[in-house]
Formats: structure tokens, C-alpha cells, sequence
């Protein structure tokens, strides 16, 4: 990975500007008076940051370009998030951001590669995103962001759905209690409910060593193929307690079952 050349990206790194923490300052203020030309100046002053960054990764095969890109996405968060209030520098607060950035494009890109035409493409709509924004308080449609980076929007989505990385099905959502929730927790199983196991006799007898409410909820998950979402929402109670509950029923009926 060559990060000595004088152009990355396009950009003459021998003439990238060195702001003073009075300039910094001042930009700042001004940014958050919603200044887009003060913002696209402080990302400037700040690319020597990016670079030094992702000097890190050299030991990676990744291409200079694409490291830098991403890191300057973490750039552009960390001076959209940035509070002068905490009594920190910005390079401070804004490198760990950067380096965040990185290593979760590497991760995503470890074993899927996306041509470079198709990266810059979602790169370019993720910038015009978080600049529409930060700009309207709201996010863009996919028809403003093709408008603003005058790219067809079928590309847009094309490009934006291969960046993507694969989720897996045992991938935690969230935690609460001790109890985490998994991407498959959020999932309706339509099939289930049409399952032959359904009618055997030995889980007919399992369900009724169940208490109502459990009974109720393995019912609705795996008969009626609900989230777990839609069963709390119905019966009035949080996604975490049906977790906990479901995790009893069927740890109760695995019991009855192994005898």
C-alpha cells in the first residue's frame, strides 16, 4: 500500500492546509451556524489526520485510495459529533472515529470485494446523505441524493446494496438483563407453522407441561411465525421478558423431550 505519493484520491497532499487552533476555532463556530464552506475547510485542514491514520494499516493489502476515503468519512462524523465543550482536542476525538471507520470497512470487505467504480459511487451518496442532513434535519430520498451527485438512483442503490455486509442470522441485536436478542429473534418464520414436527404427539405433550403464558408465546412464535416483537406488542409485556420467557418454554420442553 503506497501512502508516500504526493496525489491520493485526487488530492495534492504536499498542499493540504495546516489550520492554527484559532482557525480551528473560529470554523468550528461557524460550522455549527450551519457554514458549508467552513466545513469543507476544516475537512481540509484535517486530511493530514486521515492520513496519519491510515498509515496504520499499511501492513494491509487494501488500496491507499479506498483507506483514505473511508477514513475521511470517519472524519466527516467526527466533526459532525464533535462538542467543543469537552475539554478535548479535535484530533483527539476525531482518530479513534477514523480508525473505526477502517477497520469496520475492512471487516465488511474481508471476504466480499466490490469494484472501486462501485465504492466510489456509495461513498459519494453516503457523503451527500450525512450533508443532507446535517443541512434539512431529515434524511434524504434516494431521488434528492441522485439529484445532488447527479447519479442515476438505480446505481445508487446498486452500489449502496453491494457495499453491504452479509448479517448472520446469530448476530446479537441487542442486550438487556443478560438476555441478548439475535437477528433471528426479528424475523417472522412463515414455514414453521407448516412444519410436520408440529403435530407430533411428543410436542403436544412437551407444550402442555408449559404454563399458559408460555404455552401462549411459543404458540405465537412458532405456530403463527411472529417476531418477538409483534408477540410482546400483543400481549403487553417487553421483547426482553417474551426472550426470557420463550428461553424457558423451550428450554423446559428440550428437558421433557430428552427423557
Amino acid at each position: 500500500m503506497a501512502l508516500n505519493k504526493v496525489e491520493i484520491c485526487g488530492v495534492n497532499t504536499s498542499k493540504l492546509p495546516v489550520l492554527t487552533n484559532d482557525e480551528k476555532q473560529f470554523l468550528f463556530e461557524r460550522i455549527k451556524a450551519g457554514d458549508e464552506a467552513a466545513r469543507e475547510l476544516y475537512i481540509k485542514g484535517n486530511l493530514r489526520l486521515v492520513l496519519s491514520v491510515i498509515k496504520r494499516f499499511s501492513g494491509s493489502n487494501e488500496n491507499a485510495d479506498d483507506l483514505f476515503q473511508i477514513g475521511c468519512i470517519g472524519l466527516m462524523k467526527a466533526i459532525d459529533n464533535f462538542d467543543t465543550n469537552l475539554n478535548v482536542k479535535f484530533s483527539t476525538y476525531a482518530v479513534p472515529m477514523i480508525i473505526g471507520e477502517i477497520r469496520r470497512y475492512l471487516r465488511d470487505n474481508n471476504s466480499i470485494r466490490v469494484s472501486r467504480s462501485l465504492r466510489d459511487t456509495a461513498y459519494k451518496a453516503i457523503y451527500a446523505k450525512e450533508s443532507f442532513t446535517k443541512k434539512h434535519q431529515k434524511e434524504p430520498t434516494i431521488n434528492e441524493i441522485a439529484q445532488e451527485i447527479g447519479i442515476p438512483k438505480e446505481e445508487i442503490v446498486y452500489a449502496m446494496d453491494a457495499i453491504q455486509s452479509p448479517v448472520s442470522l446469530y448476530d446479537p441485536v441487542y442486550s438487556e438483563g443478560g438476555d441478548t436478542l439475535y437477528v433471528m429473534d426479528q424475523i417472522s418464520d412463515k414455514k414453521s407453522k407448516e412444519e410436520n414436527w408440529v403435530e407430533s404427539i411428543s410436542l403436544n405433550e412437551a407444550m402442555k407441561r408449559l404454563n399458559d403464558r408460555e404455552k401462549h408465546i411459543i404458540e405465537m412464535r412458532f405456530f403463527e411465525g411472529k417476531t418477538q416483537m409483534e408477540v410482546a406488542s400483543e400481549i403487553g409485556i417487553s421483547q426482553a421478558q417474551v426472550s426470557r420467557l420463550e428461553k424457558s418454554a423451550l428450554k423446559s420442553m428440550k428437558n421433557y423431550l430428552r427423557v
